[in-house]
């Protein structure tokens, strides 16, 4: 059931038990209202009668036989008043208490009539009709005094039911919104892991049962995407690996191709002029040839490196330790390049798993960019520092030399991209960069013309 139904169907439970307690209270209020107008009824009939047992009392007491038409008058108005009111009677205190009213006002009106008629008074008929006046007033009060008794137990009954529906229709719209609420979380959770897995690479699918509401569809759609982006994802792996091979392949034929023409050139040389040429000249060509085999071993070296990069050994070690011991193998360098450093060393750094011959080969590489971008002269700083989120260590290389052009900078961890011409290999930062790949690392680099670069090292605490 969709989520939407689950949220209509709620509404329609709980306004239903709302319909449902309206209508039980206005039934009520019917029967309270219907008990007030019986109520306010039995009092005026219970004024008439008592105001007919004082005309009684006074008639037994003095013998005014005048009393006597005002009692039968008073029955008169009691008997009218019954019969304009016995549909609220019958309502409130049924057919039967009317008839038994009835019965009792006329029996006590017979009575009288049977008083009424004799000359000399007569004991028996003047008992007979206190019995029967007493008999009407207490019926009648009685009568009105269980209506009342009745209509608080209504109003009491009422309270309790409509308290017992209030918390009824509070509950189930607590239940209501938390089951939907878990559903609509478990949903978004399953949603977030997935999402949180396709941004790092993971595209496997939710594989967990699904409903069939609004969160099954958008998973299915994740489950497509993903599936989608596992395609798309192999193919530009592998036309990226079409085109490295490609910068690869040009940069590997660039490289090799200068120092094969000077080998070439001298060796042409030395064949076609070695009757003329001396001892001094002969040894300095070969020379040459060497020094150019060397460069061509270099780049085949470096070349490896990349294609093929060691497995980290990660031992625990600390940062700044392997930053000094880096200093000292470049202090000489530095001298004979007249540059200034500055170090900023983090205190109570936790140690971590590198490498250390490694990072030190990234950290030299940095360095010696750094230097050659600066020389003669600049300066230098090398720092260390927890990282921003606190499970990393960040190591910056700063320098102030002429920087690099923005165009530049997308392209700088490339195999074979070079901004120092015929000097450098283009390797270097590649095999630097996939160092710290292995580390499980990142290395990030800033950079403003005339004004210097920066490159970030960010290493993990733990091992991943």
């Amino acid at each position: 059931m969709k989520i939407e139904h689950k949220i209509i169907l709620s509404n329609v439970f709980n306004v239903a038990l709302i319909l449902l307690t309206g209508i039980f209270a206005i039934q009520n209020m019917n029967t309270v209202l219907t008990k007030l107008r019986f109520i306010e009824i039995a009092d005026d009939l219970n004024e008439s009668l008592l105001e007919m047992r004082i005309s009684e009392k006074n008639y037994f007491l003095y013998g005014n036989a005048g009393m006597l038409l005002d009692i039968d008058e008073k029955i008169k108005t009691a008997g009218a008043l019954i019969e304009t009111a016995k549909n609220d009677i019958v309502r409130a205190a049924g057919a039967g208490s009317l008839s038994k009213l009835r019965s009792y006002l006329k029996e006590y009106a017979e009575t009288l009539d049977m008083v009424s008629r004799r000359p000399v008074r007569d004991i028996r008929n003047e008992t007979m009709l206190r019995t029967a006046g007493k008999t009407l007033r207490e019926y009648s009060q009685t009568m009105t005094r269980l209506e009342r008794e009745r209509m608080n137990d209504i109003i009491a009954r009422a309270k309790k039911i409509l308290l017992y529906s209030f918390w009824a229709i509070f509950a189930s719209a607590i239940l209501v919104s938390h089951f939907i609420s878990q559903k609509i979380l478990v949903s978004l959770r399953a949603i977030e892991k997935m999402t949180m897995s396709i941004s790092k690479g993971d595209f496997r699918k939710i594989e967990e049962s699904r409903s069939k509401d609004e969160f099954g569809s958008v998973i299915n759609a994740i489950n497509f995407m993903s599936e989608e982006l596992s395609h798309r994802e192999e193919e530009i792996i592998q036309s990226k690996k079409l085109a490295s091979l490609g910068i690869l392949t040009a940069g590997v034929a660039h490289e090799l191709t200068n120092p094969l023409n000077n080998i070439s050139m001298m060796a042409q040389n030395f064949t076609e002029y070695y009757d003329s040429l001396g001892r001094e000249e002969r040894i300095g060509l070969m020379t040459k040839v060497e020094g150019e085999t060397v460069r061509i071993q270099e780049i085949v070296k470096n070349l490896l490196d990349f294609s093929k990069p060691k497995e980290a050994n990660l031992k625990e070690a600390d940062v700044n330790a392997v930053i000094i011991k880096t200093m000292k193998l470049v202090q000489n360098m530095l001298d004979v390049s007249n540059i200034n450093t500055k170090l900023g060393l983090g205190e109570n750094l936790p140690a971590i798993y590198l490498d250390e011959h490694q990072i030190q080969q990234v950290l030299v590489n940095l360095i010696t960019n750094a230097v050659q971008a600066m020389s003669p002269g600049g300066m230098l700083f090398i720092g260390s520092r927890p990282g921003k989120q606190g499970d990393s260590i960040e190591i910056t290389v700063k320098d102030s030399g002429r920087g690099i052009s923005p165009e530049f900078l997308p392209h700088i961890f490339d195999p074979f991209f070079s901004t120092k011409g015929d000097v450098g290999t283009g390797l270097g930062l590649s095999v630097s960069y996939g160092i710290i790949k292995n580390h499980k690392g990142d290395i990030r680099v800033e950079s403003k013309p005339g004004v210097g670069t920066t490159f970030t090292i960010e290493l993990p605490v733990k091992r991943r």
